[in-house]
């Protein structure tokens, strides 16, 4: 049984061994053949094009999470509908009844957001 496997573990073991070289190798060219030259704005901390004003550990707003889980599950709906489209008329009404289901879930979900203002931005 392990002679099944054994030449997927040469394949990772490859793998792993070729990335660690390459990176390696990439590493040490760039410090070799790069140019270094550090001054004190090169080597400040950067946030959006701005300088850091208040702590990093200040609180965001929920509604940034909201919208991004929104986008998350919405993307993700997407990722479904590719395949079921795809396999329609292999799985027949089942499996179209199936996705209207799953759909309207999502529907009611984003329905239900957008009443307690998850969208809305001020």
């Amino acid at each position: 049984m392990l002679n099944n496997y054994f030449p997927i573990l040469i394949f990772v073991a490859m793998g792993l061994i070729m990335g660690a070289v390459l990176l390696a190798i990439g590493l040490g060219l760039g410090k070799i053949l790069g140019h270094s030259r550090p001054y004190s704005a090169k080597q400040s901390p950067f946030e959006c094009g701005f300088e850091a004003f208040e702590d990093a550990r200040m609180k965001f707003d929920v509604r940034y999470y909201l919208v991004a889980i929104l986008f998350i599950i919405f993307d993700l709906e997407i990722a479904f509908l590719f395949p079921w489209a795809v396999a329609l008329e292999h799985i027949g009404m089942t499996g179209f009844w199936a996705m209207m289901i799953f759909l309207g879930v999502l529907v009611v979900g984003f329905i239900y957001e957008w009443r307690k203002g998850a969208l809305e931005w001020e």
